[in-house]
């Protein structure tokens, strides 16, 4: 598709469902590699991403299956711990696999992360980290490999950017690692929650996500769960602002904590509620959560 053509002017009203956040479930399925029992998403989303890094655990030796509106996650039969370099290529948080598979096989040879480019978004974050707990890393022609024959250890890494990718990574690499890991400076974004409620039930106990200091004591093993994503903040976002500069009228289903829905006679009314007055109004208009 070269452009998209919109013919605007009309006042848009209705009831939108919200999908499952892209974001949240990349690293929730790759978390699946971690526990010794089947773990299930309910309601992924069926993006392009979402299939490559299925096929991508596919070719480690996970066993994935769809049913209806759930994707099913086998890793007990996980038995490499190099991925497929055209799989790998496509996308760049295929780099996310590296974390479980040094946790849980002590070994990872991986692509350097392909994927949209936007802006550079190096790796040596991850790296810096995995080296920190323990691991040895080695780069060349093309692919990461790393090690950690004897285990990942428990330690403190600060990051020198709040990265998300990095931190999702650190996480599911210390998950079962032995000792404490303390992520200074981490990721706060409602994914890396999402992420740690998944693994938290499959019995991690990791405290802190959605701060800055995110403290994980490492456990023996992992059990699978069924877990449902959060839904697509930009995607809500994204439906609100359409419904509030048409004055229209829009409900979401199945949205974001954050997100509250109220009809809209005078989209200005939005950017003035900055007074007590204002706030008064707004807490009149007729909310649904």
């Amino acid at each position: 598709m070269e452009k998209l053509v919109i013919h605007g002017g009309k006042t848009l009203h209705g009831n939108v469902r919200v999908s499952s956040a892209k974001n949240a479930v990349l690293p929730i399925i790759v978390a699946t590699l971690l526990p010794e029992t089947p773990a299930s998403i309910v309601d992924a989303p069926n993006l392009d991403d979402v299939f490559t890094i299925c096929s991508v655990l596919e070719s480690l030796g996970v066993k994935v299956k769809k049913e209806d509106n759930v994707l099913t996650f086998d890793s007990s039969l996980l038995n490499k711990t190099e991925a497929s370099y055209e799989l790998m290529s496509k996308m760049r948080a295929s780099f996310l696999i590296m974390g479980p598979l040094l946790a849980k096989m002590g070994h990872a040879k991986i692509a350097l992360p392909g994927g949209c480019m936007i802006g550079s978004r190096p790796i040596d974050l991850h790296l810096k980290a995995f080296e920190a707990m323990g691991a040895e890393i080695n780069i060349g022609n093309g692919f990461v490999e790393s090690y950690a024959p004897h285990g990942l250890k428990g330690t403190t890494i600060y990051l020198d950017f709040p990265s998300v990718g990095a931190t999702e990574n650190i996480l599911m690499a210390a998950a079962t690692a032995e000792g404490r890991t303390v992520i200074e400076n981490a990721a706060e974004e409602p994914e890396i929650v999402d992420l740690v409620t998944f693994l938290n039930s499959m019995g991690a106990n990791i405290k802190g996500a959605g701060t800055n200091i995110i403290r994980i004591e490492g456990v023996q093993k992992l059990e699978g769960v069924s877990h449902t994503v959060i839904p697509d903040r930009i995607e809500a976002g994204t439906y609100l602002v359409a419904g509030a500069i048409t004055g229209g009228n829009v409900l979401l289903k199945k949205y974001p904590d954050s997100v509250r829905y109220f009809p809209v006679s005078d989209p200005l009314e939005l950017a003035d509620a900055d007074t007590p007055a204002d706030l008064e109004q707004l807490k009149k208009a007729e909310f649904i959560r």
